[in-house]
């Protein structure tokens, strides 16, 4: 570990050469311009530099977007919490155990023990399911990891059957819900549900240690994880999210008592970080280009870095 350096760009400069092909920092800081950082590559393949304004595959952090929407139905009586799994898609019915008492409330705190399908030993990052069936396969007739609201696991399960609920209730794509109600009344024209709504010389690439190839044409569909967006549009959704403004006030309740303020996402060659940090009032997102190896350690351990520099700034 280096002394602590002066400046965010020097650490940003300092992580691009410790196995992170790229990098890319936006600190939205309350009564200052959005500042942006950036080191190492876009394209390494073409040598194009990092660009702090591309858009990136945000993985979970797609989730917050998901139990945002999902807070605002509640609140307008669409959706109840208290709702079962066996309510909502009763043809799933005896074939998750415990359908008829896990509560949406319970997959929305990852708190409803359905296993994860990502875990599943035929999972492919690399050529992952493109369809809901598929995914949900992986894990129907498998016994729960525990009973309903007695543990807490992270499960990508929970959130592929939320979309399905919230696709269900509204008649058509929950991310049509999340771009009328969530992303232009807040100005985010540079988020997306979908990978094949953007250009794909638009994106970054990624890339896992050690293989060479790039994975950016990987097309991760699944609810809560299948959102690109720009480090600062993602910024402006976060804080937001957490100063009240996206929110009323039953509806910030409501989020408040399901989910989380801020969001790690991983997806292959993918990793991102956006939180809100109280005590220097901001929203700090980062996105590396690098999975595998000790990547996960150095982006953690970076992002720590850069909030400790600023909040000595």
């Amino acid at each position: 570990m280096a002394p602590l350096p002066d400046t965010v760009q020097e650490q940003v400069d300092d992580a691009s050469g410790h196995e992170l092909d790229g990098i890319i920092v936006c600190v939205d800081q309350e009564g200052k311009a959005p500042a942006f950082y950036s080191a190492g590559w876009k394209d390494r393949a073409n040598q194009v530099p990092a660009d702090p304004r591309s858009l990136f595959k945000i993985a979970s952090l797609s989730k917050l977007y998901i139990a945002t929407a999902a807070a605002k139905l509640v609140n307008d009586g669409r959706l109840s919490l208290d709702a079962t799994l066996a309510d909502h898609l009763p043809e799933l019915a005896g074939r998750i155990e415990y359908s008829d008492q896990i509560t949406l409330r319970m997959m929305l705190q990852h708190r409803s023990g359905i296993p994860n399908y990502t875990d599943h030993s035929e999972f492919d990052w690399a050529n992952p399911p493109s369809g809901a069936d598929e995914r949900l396969e992986l894990v129907l007739d498998k016994p729960a990891d525990f009973k309903p609201d007695t543990d807490h696991h992270y499960s990508n399960t929970n959130f592929q059957l939320i979309g399905d609920i919230l696709d269900r209730v509204l008649g058509y794509g929950h991310q049509r819900y999340i771009k009328e109600e969530i992303l232009i009344p807040l100005g985010l024209t540079h988020t997306y549900g979908l990978l094949n709504q953007v250009e794909l010389e638009d994106v970054v690439s990624g890339y896992h240690h050690p293989y060479e190839v790039d994975f950016k044409e990987v097309d991760f569909v699944a609810p809560g994880g299948a959102m690109v967006a720009t480090a600062q549009d993602v910024s402006v959704f976060l804080r937001a999210l957490n100063d009240g403004s996206l929110l009323n006030d039953d509806e910030q309740a409501i989020y408040s008592s399901i989910y989380e303020y801020g969001h790690k996402g991983w997806l292959l060659g993918y990793q991102s970080i956006s939180r809100y940090h109280e005590d220097i009032d901001a929203v700090v997102v980062q996105f590396v280009n690098t999975t595998g190896g000790d990547s996960e350690l150095v982006a953690l351990v970076t992002y720590n870095r850069i909030v400790k520099i600023l909040g000595r700034q």
